[in-house]
């Protein structure tokens, strides 16, 4: 059983979810880790999906408050051995929940095109033109609240 925490910037598991968000993120597409963006992060909000048996962090994104009505979830990482298995839906549904009772209205992100189909399945809408991000390509997506 896989259940959702929230994680403090600057603590262990916080690494722990910047490692993830490499391996899965970053490494495949032969880009690198800059440790001077870790700053930008404490203001973010860290969330983590972790196997409850043995407490292994599976997956995680960040949520970057934009305005007081509008927050942007990016870096959306589930370790391999774990997609399909409906890590991603529920970190997404926590993430909603969260923005939700903090007050925020809209969410945004850039989903590369390979997973805009699973977010438009969350209720994402895409919003204007394809564009490209360090060799990879994205659309902007929403979803009011």
């Amino acid at each position: 059983m896989k259940k959702m925490i929230d994680i403090d910037f600057g603590t262990n598991r916080c690494d722990e979810l910047a490692e993830l968000r490499y391996k899965v993120l970053l490494e495949p597409l032969g880009l690198k880790f800059l440790e001077h963006y870790r700053e930008k992060e404490i203001g973010y909000i860290h969330i983590g999906c972790v196997e409850s048996l043995d407490d292994k962090l599976v997956g995680g994104l960040l949520m970057i408050p934009l305005d007081n009505h509008e927050i942007r979830i990016m870096q959306v990482a589930v370790l391999p051995k774990y997609q399909r298995e409906g890590v991603g839906h529920k970190m997404i549904d926590y993430a909603i929940s969260k923005a939700r009772a903090a007050g925020y209205s809209k969410l945004v992100m850039h989903a590369m095109l390979s997973v805009v189909h699973f977010y438009e399945t969350l209720g994402f809408k895409a919003e204007g033109d394809v564009f490209e991000e360090n060799g990879i390509t994205f659309v902007k997506m929403i979803k009011m609240i």
